[in-house]
């Protein structure tokens, strides 16, 4: 029995990776862009970024979304859908809208983006509701459910 687990992160997750200690933004999105870094310490800064929230990290993730790794694409959506950050909605348009992205990548863009809980998103995802790929229409309409639920939600604190 191992001595020591991974611990669950500030967001309820365990995650692959303990974050990154004590590095810069710009460090960890060098390590981020580079292809020839072990995953592991890519998935370190991936959730050293997550855990410091701010702007600047939100671009740091979104700017290694040029990787060759489908895995970390799929890894940046999802955390982008944790920090619940509209200013990566963008980024999560393009890579849904991307039909040579890998369907993981579309499907976890589509999921974070109801997480984020922006109507902005709406149009986008209406968009892909019917696509041929379930990965993508079935994730589409779970991320628009979502934005239905929060819209309903508001209504009834008001």
């Amino acid at each position: 029995m191992p001595q020591s687990v991974p611990e669950v992160s500030e967001f309820g997750s365990v995650d692959p990776a303990p974050p990154a200690n004590g590095t810069e933004h710009h460090e960890l999105r060098s390590t981020l862009l580079d292809d020839q870094a072990r995953m592991f310490e890519r998935m370190r800064a991936v959730f050293a970024l997550r855990n410091d929230g701010s702007n600047a990290a939100v671009d740091a993730l979104c700017d290694a979304f040029v990787s060759s790794s489908a895995l970390l694409r799929h890894e940046l959506a999802y955390v982008l859908g944790q920090m619940q950050n509209a200013r990566a909605l963008p980024t999560l348009w393009k890579r849904l809208e991307d039909e040579d992205e890998h369907v993981m990548v579309r499907h976890e863009a589509a999921e974070a983006m109801g997480a984020i809980g922006d109507p902005s998103s709406r149009t986008v995802l209406e968009r892909y509701l019917t696509h041929p790929a379930p990965e993508v229409s079935e994730s589409c309409e779970v991320a628009l459910d979502l934005l239905d639920w929060c819209e309903r939600a508001e209504w009834e604190r008001d």
